[in-house]
């Protein structure tokens, strides 16, 4: 029976049900109330957006209702035309189908000036109540009301996926899903989150949008506590998952998932970028971004070296990649920095390793150059093997390596790469994620019945062909080294690279293991057992219960803590592995 947690929660303590509300009726009572009590004849309601809000549905439930006087909404109100808007953005954009290189612009630089001039003036003249909703109402004037509306990423590119929403001052509802992504990839989510974090502090509400016509909402107050809290315990963001065209069986049993799907090839289980938490206060759950908590409290997650290194960034990233029962992966290649940065203004680039949590015999890793590879003859076959000439043998350029249980594979970019069938595979890496540049995808078509981006071109500037048979057993195969051991526990280094920025511990135990964050983020997974617990050293957190499977933080703030075998898993030996920034 899977015990995997797919709804983990923080509690925020001392909040009741006065700080939180579900459903439109009772969130419209508490505006109103809220706005009984403030005595002034020319009142402001805020409904900030971020990108992606159902505006329809905030309208018809809360706008319509509420007998405004004067209603703006800022997407048509303040800002220029979709027209200029795309023109202003389209060097970041680039003709490529999946990469645009990093906006670096604000809101502020698409409003048209004489229309906020004449919207402030409206709000001024008001004398009853002004509604200002849409993205960046905060510009407008100082609200008696600002109400945030969130959501996550992931639900954002839901809609994209389904055709429901367009990009943001776009109307391009039947795009390409790819396309619509990377446009709020490359420039929304940078806008709109440099935007969001400035005004934590300010939100007198924040809306839970991400479920369809099933609001919840709690008070500012609560989630800025909330996110005080996480950043000083241990804790878990809410996993997604999502099928693909190479997709396994194996998460459908572990993680206790829907059984009628074809597969699970994705999850995320630890990308605080695109993940969410949840936040219980009193008898309500919201769910907001988890890249809040980074936002708000940076130095207390990350610690001050790390920030001080990647700022407001997680730079720390745990998935799975399900291939049990599937098909090998894309083979592909991972930029260099310099050239992350050169293309995409990336401050720094997608480093990976593949962790076997789990193989069948016959499993396999693609990973390395044969040391005979010829670079000409090897993209000559890739190119006519793209176009339909021919099969390319990917065993005739590229080292197939038998793998099992617990084998650590490291891929520093430039590394090419791939799992292989038949693996279920922790991915332990850096935060950038998109940046795969496929070159192989063994001549099928994605989930949406087209081609799968092919980026042989960028291949070609990153692939290192020096990384050949001998260099890849000898540095990035299974290196694993015993660097410490006590009363009932191993540790052991298991990577990654010298070429790459994270460090990875391996512990064995049967007993208690004492940890120390010494200033820096932890990221753990439970590799083997069923069930630890996570206690503080210092009794400064509740003790923390983590399942076979599950990926949890350890904040830097937390310091000195322990794990030990819980449950069944009492006086057996268990498993963890650990990464941090070196």
């Amino acid at each position: 029976m899977s015990m995997y947690d797919k709804q983990p929660f923080i509690d925020v303590k001392g909040y009741e049900s006065n700080h939180s509300w579900e459903g439109y009726k009772n969130i419209l009572k508490e505006i109103e109330e809220k706005l009984d009590n403030t005595k002034k004849e020319n009142k402001v309601i805020d409904i900030d957006f971020y990108p992606g809000v159902r505006a329809e549905e905030i309208r018809e439930n809360i706008i319509n209702k509420l007998n405004a006087s004067n209603i703006i909404f800022t997407d048509d109100d303040i800002f220029y035309d979709n027209e200029y808007v795309t023109d202003k953005i389209k060097d970041f954009m680039t003709e490529d189908r999946v990469f645009g290189v990093m906006c670096n612009y604000n809101f502020i630089d698409f409003i048209n000036t004489e229309k906020l001039k004449f919207v402030k003036e409206k709000i001024e003249n008001n004398k009853g109540l002004t509604i200002v909703y849409g993205v960046c109402t905060n510009l407008l004037c100082k609200a008696d009301i600002h109400i945030y509306c969130d959501l996550a990423r992931w639900e954002i590119q839901q809609r994209y996926r389904n055709g429901e929403i367009p990009n943001w001052k776009h109307d391009n509802f039947k795009d390409d899903a790819l396309v619509k992504f990377k446009r709020g990839y490359f420039f929304e989510w940078r806008i709109a989150d440099k935007y969001k974090k400035e005004l934590f502090e300010s939100f007198d509400y924040i809306l839970d949008t991400n479920l369809k016509n099933q609001p919840k909402m709690i008070s500012g107050e609560s989630f800025v506590e909330g996110l005080k809290e996480t950043a000083n315990r241990p804790f878990r963001v809410v996993p997604f998952f999502d099928p693909g065209v190479w997709g396994g069986q194996w998460m459908k049993e572990v993680c206790d998932l829907d059984r009628n799907m074809d597969n699970y090839a994705w999850c995320f289980d630890c990308v605080p970028e695109e993940n969410s938490l949840l936040l219980k206060v009193g008898n309500v759950t919201a769910e907001i971004p988890s890249i809040n908590v980074v936002f708000k409290h940076p130095k207390e997650l990350l610690g001050e070296k790390v920030y001080s290194k990647f700022g407001e960034e997680f730079p720390i990233r745990f998935d799975f990649l399900d291939t049990m029962d599937g098909k090998n992966l894309s083979l592909q290649v991972h930029p260099l920095k310099e050239y992350a940065k050169d293309k995409f203004n990336m401050d720094y680039t997608q480093e990976e390793s593949y962790y076997i949590l789990d193989a069948k015999e016959d499993a396999n890793v693609y990973l390395g150059l044969k040391t005979d590879a010829n670079k000409e003859d090897f993209f000559s076959d890739l190119e006519k093997a793209q176009e339909c000439i021919c099969d390319f043998d990917a065993e005739k350029y590229v080292n197939k390596i038998p793998t099992k249980k617990h084998e650590h594979f490291l891929i520093p970019p430039g590394t090419i790469h791939c799992s292989g069938s038949d693996t279920m595979v922790l991915e332990v890496s850096s935060t950038p994620y998109i940046f795969t540049f496929k070159l192989w995808d063994w001549g099928r078509l994605g989930m949406d019945g087209k081609p799968r981006p092919i980026h042989i071109e960028h291949g070609k500037e990153v692939l290192q062909f020096n990384r050949d048979t001998n260099w890849t057993y000898e540095n990035i195969v299974n290196n694993v080294v015993k660097v410490a051991e006590g009363d009932g526990w191993i540790e052991e280094k298991t990577g990654l690279h010298s070429l790459q920025f994270i460090e990875t511990r391996r512990h064995w135990f049967t007993k208690e293991v004492e940890h120390d964050t010494k200033g820096n983020l932890n990221v753990i997974n439970l590799i083997e057992g069923d069930q630890i617990i996570v206690e503080s050293l210092e009794n400064t957190f509740e003790p923390f219960i983590v399942n076979y499977a599950e990926t949890f933080i350890v904040p830097a703030s937390v310091g000195k803590y322990k794990i030990s075998p819980y449950g069944n898993s009492e006086g057996k030996k268990v498993a963890t592995l650990k990464a941090y920034v070196r």
